[in-house]
């Protein structure tokens, strides 16, 4: 396994990084048994992986703290808090209380079983909802982290509805979040001008999400995407063979499967140190982590790559 240093935060923590979301959460959505996902854990931490991203609204940080138990204190914990929550009578969305991230944070760390976190992050904030984030439960943050129970603070984006980045380029003009989440995958590079350039002036740590999502691991969603950005004028149509997207640029670069291409594309990118995939199974996560430990993408592909989708920030790759 390959480390770095995440950002100002000082952390040295495996590229791969552990994601217990996404469409798996650890394979709970598929029918794994707490059993099944733990061993998932455990196997993540025997391949060399330190840094293990989850979240409340995963429900999977308990499976976290049952593996990690005895091995804590050599495991990078980074979990999170939306920023909403639903009226039960109404059913809207409305803004949580500053006591109430109290309580999440406590409930957090209940289930992780462990009385301090390494990153705690406001969750999928959208642009609308940042004042209110840093006016309000940012304080929360900084005295919870005065007491010890964070290490340091994070925020991260809902990638899906924010493509473009909208809330984490005006979220880093404040300078008060040690680590971000982005998405930056091949179809989209947007983040590279609009974020990566900001988090590597201000040392900020960088946690990448949707390196590899449907699109880049299911031909007919990949096919799907780039029409999307041909309709929208991002992509050029005589640029692309859509009945094979990717071939030429796969060939060429030596990568065995789009998959080891998306993910060696994320990990070399300057700027992101954690590059996180999820998964239910452990022969799926171990051919992750090779790929993530592949060497970078040659030139030529970069340049492919770039000249195809450089204009992109209309896709997530979900």
């Amino acid at each position: 396994m390959q480390f770095t240093t995440l950002g100002r935060t000082g952390l040295r923590v495996s590229v791969a990084g552990l994601g217990c979301g996404g469409h798996s959460r650890l394979g709970q959505s598929y029918g794994n048994s707490t059993a099944d996902s733990v061993a998932v854990v455990s196997a993540a931490l025997d391949a060399g992986i330190n840094f293990i991203d989850t979240a409340a609204a995963y429900r999977t940080e308990q499976i976290v703290g049952e593996a990690l138990q005895g091995r804590r204190e050599s495991v990078v914990i980074s979990t999170k808090s939306g920023v909403q929550k639903q009226d039960r009578g109404t059913r809207e969305m409305r803004p949580i209380a500053p006591a109430e991230l109290h309580k999440r944070l406590d409930d957090s760390l209940s289930r992780l079983r462990t009385d301090y976190v390494d990153v705690y992050n406001l969750h999928g904030v959208v642009e609308s909802e940042l004042d209110y984030a840093h006016n309000e439960l940012l304080p929360v943050l900084q005295a919870q982290q005065q007491q010890g129970k964070i290490r340091f603070l994070g925020i991260t984006e809902r990638f899906i509805a924010d493509t473009g980045h909208a809330m984490l380029q005006q979220a880093l003009q404040s300078d008060v979040w040690d680590v971000v989440m982005v998405g930056f995958n091949l179809l989209n590079p947007s983040a590279r001008e609009r974020v990566l350039n900001r988090t590597q002036a201000q040392n900020v740590g960088v946690q990448d999400m949707f390196a590899v999502r449907r699109a880049l691991s299911d031909p007919e969603a990949l096919v799907e995407e780039i029409q999307i950005a041909v309709a929208t004028g991002q992509v050029d149509a005589d640029a692309v063979d859509l009945k094979d997207p990717l071939g030429s640029i796969l060939e060429q670069s030596g990568a065995a499967s789009v998959v080891e291409l998306a993910y060696r594309f994320c990990r070399h990118e300057p700027g992101v140190q954690v590059v996180l995939t999820g998964t239910g199974k452990i022969e799926h996560l171990l051919h992750n982590v090779d790929a993530i430990n592949g060497p970078p993408l040659p030139d030529q592909t970069q340049c492919d790559l770039a000249d195809l989708f450089g204009r992109v920030d209309c896709l997530s790759g979900n």
